[in-house]
């Protein structure tokens, strides 16, 4: 892959750089040798390479590593992760969110704003404009993610059709003049990423997260690589439909989950139940909020069900605000369970996770995972 001659070793050592500090993010603290051992690199070539970090102030040493009584002892070395940086911005329609994260995805700063969504002109300016000011407050800037909602070709940075922002064919990225590398995703790819810290599952097996908000998405996830699919719209969970001649979905069909579990969707069916009924009201009417809930687990479980058969992952994340009931948790697994093959039913971990994932952070990840993967 790489040759010994011209720009071969620089290239090699570059590679081997990027390898060391990813497994640098994964572990937090180790040694030269148990690096060199769970690289299968020399021992010179890590010290060489630690040592070159060490310098840049990127790496620093933390003493001996105890319990050792014989021999030269191992000396403890961990990321100064403050000093590498990234950060995500994102889009939804009529809010702007960023972050800027360490490199261990640790939030160091984060805003949110109010702006007209509806034409792309003046958003994708503000972008510019808030993406300079970030990478002139945060210098050295390992890269910035943007993120919106919607089909989002991440190779050409065009965003091919939003529903929620009413946008269509927009080159996302050709307007931005910055010093830093930049990308383009869907927001729920983007938060995807960020759960994959979350878990213990190996490597090799795959995960679905699926994200409720404003809309419904989902991604597949297979080690760290999110599968987009021939146009850029594999993981689309939120138009399966679960409710035969169900109320209409932005994207032209009926009966779509995210036409009935989002969060639009939800607060809406609580207001036309009692005045003042919603979602942060929830404790004046339990017993009606229940049965919402237990209704929208349902049909989750319905959407479950299809993705357990025609994808079997090894987990399904579910990101969703109604997590925090047991009438919608117990219901999707119910629903999920009645419609689903025994055997794969039995073969497939859901997880309701009582944290939510913010994709403005997982953009940042996005970021650092690109850096790693670059070799110029």
């Amino acid at each position: 892959m790489f040759k010994e001659s011209g720009k071969g070793p620089a290239l090699l050592r570059l590679h081997n750089e990027k390898r060391l500090l990813a497994a640098l993010r994964q572990v937090r603290e180790t040694t030269r040798q148990d690096l060199a051992e769970a690289l299968a690199l020399s021992k010179n070539t890590v010290s060489l390479i630690v040592d070159e970090l060490i310098a840049r102030g990127w790496v620093s040493e933390r003493g001996a590593l105890a319990g050792r009584s014989a021999g030269r002892p191992k000396i403890r070395i961990a990321l100064e992760a403050q000093v590498l940086k990234s950060a995500g911005i994102m889009v939804e329609r009529h809010q702007l969110r960023w972050m800027v994260c360490d490199y261990f995805s640790r939030p160091l700063a984060q805003g949110q704003e109010t702006l007209e969504t509806g034409s792309p002109q003046p958003v994708l300016e503000r972008l510019a404009q808030l993406a300079s000011q970030l990478a002139s407050d945060h210098p050295g800037l390992l890269g910035i993610g943007f993120g919106f909602p919607g089909i989002v070709d991440p190779r050409g940075g065009i965003l091919h059709l939003s529903s929620h922002l009413g946008w269509r064919n927009v080159d996302l990225l050709s307007s931005l003049n910055l010093s830093v590398p930049v990308a383009a995703m869907n927001i729920v790819k983007a938060a995807a990423l960020l759960s994959l810290q979350h878990d213990r599952l190996p490597a090799d097996r795959s995960r679905f997260y699926l994200r409720v908000g404003e809309g419904v998405g989902g991604a597949l996830v297979n080690g760290s690589d999110i599968y987009t699919g021939n146009s850029w719209t594999a993981g689309e969970a939120g138009h399966l439909m679960v409710e035969y001649d169900g109320p209409a979905c932005r994207c032209g069909q009926r009966g779509c989950l995210e036409a009935v579990i989002s969060v639009p969707a939800i607060e809406q069916r609580l207001a036309s139940l009692a005045p003042g009924l919603s979602w942060h009201t929830r404790e004046r009417d339990p017993q009606q909020v229940d049965e919402v809930m237990h209704q929208a687990g349902t049909w989750l479980g319905r959407a479950l069900s299809q993705i357990m058969l025609l994808l079997n992952p090894a987990v399904i994340v579910v990101d969703a605000p109604w997590n925090k009931s047991a009438a919608f948790s117990d219901a999707a697994c119910e629903a999920a369970k009645a419609q689903t093959l025994s055997f794969t039913w039995q073969n497939t971990q859901l997880l309701f996770m009582q944290q939510t994932f913010d994709p403005a952070q997982g953009l940042a990840l996005a970021m650092i995972e690109q850096s790693e993967q670059s070799v110029l």
